[in-house]
């Protein structure tokens, strides 16, 4: 796989991790904490542990790739875990593996 790939890969699933945590927190919560309802929790919550996984997969491809140090990727990493966070981390990762490893490429 190569860098251009596994960017791609990671920036779709930083995406989807994000929005499904932003579900979790602003609507599944509130409904099961307000209004007793801890259907969407149930749902939500194991529809996000999945795509998180998925996350920390592509994530840990793209720091293998780029050789990432190791606190940068566990910072990543958490980013997922952190509401809008994720949104944060993909834009700071996107710009640093175009500059270091892709500017070439696209330019």
């Amino acid at each position: 796989m190569s860098i251009a790939t596994a960017l791609k890969a990671y920036r779709i699933s930083a995406w989807v991790t994000g929005v499904g945590l932003l579900l979790l927190t602003f609507y599944a919560m509130p409904a099961k904490y307000f209004f007793g309802d801890p259907r969407p929790v149930a749902l939500i919550g194991m529809v996000h542990g999945f795509l998180y996984m998925i996350y920390i997969v592509c994530t840990l491809i793209l720091a293998e790739r780029t050789r990432w140090k190791p606190l940068f990727a566990l910072v990543i990493l958490a980013a997922g875990t952190i509401p809008i966070a994720s949104f944060v981390a993909e834009r700071k990762v996107t710009q640093k593996v175009h500059a270091e490893h892709l500017g070439a490429a696209t330019a």
